[in-house]
């Protein structure tokens, strides 16, 4: 008997339902980790996950593997190395993520770590949404749009309140898992 799983998994790729079954929604608090996907969900602004998704291993290198002292100090020589690998070619996006690294290495000595900076905003563990059929589930809150506003006002870039609630979903800050899925109810998500 298949599991079932959220409505929006596409069964018949392989990759996309390891990701829905081993990463989406699962709390994650490495720091390393947490920069990695907040940049590919700003990536992913106005495209389909997936896109991202099937890009990851080439993002990995194009900014060694998202080590956030290292990515801080590219220069404009490493955006172009990069707009010239198999990533998605906005160089703006790229330049984001450089961006966003350096803003991540203040908020790291302002709160300790880019893990307490993110999770305080949900008060350390899962927001546990019901959610019947994801086309039913919110795609942003009062909390990502406050999480927005502070991101803004810091200065970061490409991320606006739906990719932050994204980013929110995926890292496991909100549990937004569908009531049929076998990942609901699973104990690292509560």
């Amino acid at each position: 008997m298949q599991k079932k799983r959220c409505g929006w998994v596409k069964l018949s790729d392989e990759e996309y339902v390891r990701y829905h079954d081993e990463e989406w929604g699962v709390p994650l608090k490495d720091e390393r980790a947490l920069f990695e996907l907040f940049s590919l969900e700003t990536q992913a602004a106005g495209l389909s996950w997936l896109t991202v998704l099937k890009k990851r291993e080439n993002y990995r290198k194009a900014f060694a593997n998202f080590d956030l002292k290292a990515v801080s100090s590219f220069t404009c020589k490493e955006v172009d190395a990069i707009m010239q690998m198999d990533v998605i070619k906005n160089r703006a996006k790229i330049e984001a993520i450089i961006n966003n690294a350096k803003l991540f290495l203040h908020v790291q000595k302002e709160y300790g770590s880019i893990t307490k900076f993110f999770w305080d905003f949900v008060g350390g563990k899962p927001i546990i949404n019901e959610v019947l059929d994801y086309k039913t589930a919110p795609c942003k809150s009062e909390i990502s749009d406050a999480l927005t506003k502070e991101l803004k006002k810091r200065g970061f870039k490409f991320v606006g309140s739906v990719t932050i609630y994204a980013f929110m979903q995926a890292c496991g800050m909100i549990n937004d898992h569908e009531e049929s899925c076998f990942c609901k109810k699973l104990d690292y998500l509560v």
